[in-house]
């Protein structure tokens, strides 16, 4: 399917947020909440997009959840799309196709709107919004932009409904309202978000992802001890409600001077079985990979 824009008529309305970050302005709808699962599939999709279209962005569905106010965004496919000075196309049979398969896999989620990298909004994305409200109707599509460079705040996402402009209304005439986003995730997938936020041009190594968690896991004991010793010296009055998250943090731990026949603390014997796991399954991966790799030349020759 083609759609084609002659002008750039759609418009990026940013309200300031002390008229509520656009929640007033989008009629219904009030916040977007987006599961991590979404975010790296978008970023897995730019990654893997064509070679020859660095500076391209790429497009794709979102499902998830959706009440009267408030919609939760829980995964993501890609749609393949090709945009030029005069047209831009969308693969709606791949879109419909796709969305199928992930409907008898997961029949509670819905179409909620589609995404997009990079933060420009045009008559394009005016366009293939149009389609997208046709698909929601009759509920608000939204739109999910995300910068792949990660650096502000918010991960670079942001979210966005349409309202049309003008006496006649057309599918390129529109205006793109802001709505709050928030990050919706479990306590287990926050260091991966935090490292994630605080990631430059130059992703880090393996090493230095550890050196980093360590420091800050480190900053974190610092400053329980610090409230602690504050505490039994009396200079800071104690929260029953930090000691207990201490206590439940403690008891997880195994302390005390039991060791093994090894001279191993309970601590240190838990913590070298861990990295044993970890680096067993580290190189069942790799054993697969090469499996793979080796299969799939094998079958480049047979052909």
């Amino acid at each position: 399917m083609s759609l084609i824009a002659s002008s750039s008529s759609a418009l990026n309305l940013a309200f300031p947020p002390s008229v509520g970050a656009g929640a007033q302005h989008s009629r219904s709808l009030s916040s977007v909440s987006v599961h991590p699962v979404a975010l790296f599939s978008i970023l897995d999709h730019y990654l893997r997009r064509r070679a020859d279209a660095e500076d391209a962005r790429v497009i794709g569905t979102l499902l998830g959840t959706r009440t009267e106010s408030e919609v939760e965004i829980r995964s993501a496919f890609a749609v393949p799309h090709d945009e030029t000075e005069d047209q831009v196309s969308v693969e709606i049979e791949y879109h419909r196709s796709m969305l199928e398969l992930h409907t008898r896999a997961n029949p509670n989620e819905v179409v909620v709107g589609w995404y997009a990298t990079g933060s420009d909004l045009n008559s394009y994305s005016a366009l293939i919004q149009d389609f997208y409200s046709k698909e929601t109707a009759p509920q608000q599509a939204v739109h999910l932009t995300m910068n792949t460079d990660l650096q502000d705040e918010n991960l670079g996402v942001r979210a966005w409904v349409s309202s049309p402009i003008g006496l006649t209304p057309k599918a390129s005439s529109t205006a793109f309202l802001p709505l709050p986003v928030n990050l919706f995730y479990s306590p287990s997938e926050r260091p991966a978000l935090s490292m994630l936020a605080s990631q430059t041009s130059t992703p880090m190594s393996d090493m230095d992802a550890l050196a980093a968690s360590l420091k800050q896991v480190q900053a974190q004991l610092d400053r329980v001890l610090t409230y602690v010793r504050q505490v039994i010296s009396g200079e800071r009055r104690g929260d029953p409600a930090i000691g207990r998250f201490i206590l439940d943090a403690i008891s997880k731990v195994p302390v005390g001077s039991a060791t093994n026949e090894n001279g191993e603390s309970k601590l240190e014997e838990l913590f070298n079985t861990h990295l044993q796991d970890i680096l067993m399954v580290s190189y069942l991966a790799n054993v697969v990979r090469g499996q793979a790799e080796i299969s799939s030349r094998l079958t480049l020759l047979t052909a």
